[in-house]
């Protein structure tokens, strides 16, 4: 027998939590010119408590091929890729 989510009451297997989790959240995306003249895309606003950062950032650098990392719950990718990040949240299910 499979164990059962405490929010939700459904199984594991089918447990819907992060994905209303996803849909819950108002994601900031911006972009910010560092030192140097680098451009970087900041998206802010997870809940780091129900929202695996490091897969979606993970998820992030290799649909755009680029670097970044995860800081204090924001995401931070090198390069100008506002739009391009919209659409791929938008295509993960979180509402941007």
């Amino acid at each position: 027998m499979s164990e059962i989510c405490p929010k939700c009451g459904l199984p594991k297997d089918l447990c819907v939590c992060e994905t209303i989790a996803r849909e819950e959240q108002r994601i900031k995306v911006e972009e910010e010119k560092r030192k140097f003249g680098k451009i970087i895309t900041i998206v802010s606003g997870l809940n780091t408590s129900e929202i695996d950062v490091k897969e979606l950032i993970k998820k992030l650098k290799s649909k755009l091929a680029c670097g970044g990392t995860a800081k204090n719950g924001t995401l931070e990718l090198q390069g100008k890729h506002k739009v391009k990040v919209l659409h791929e949240l938008r295509n993960l299910g979180f509402n941007v």
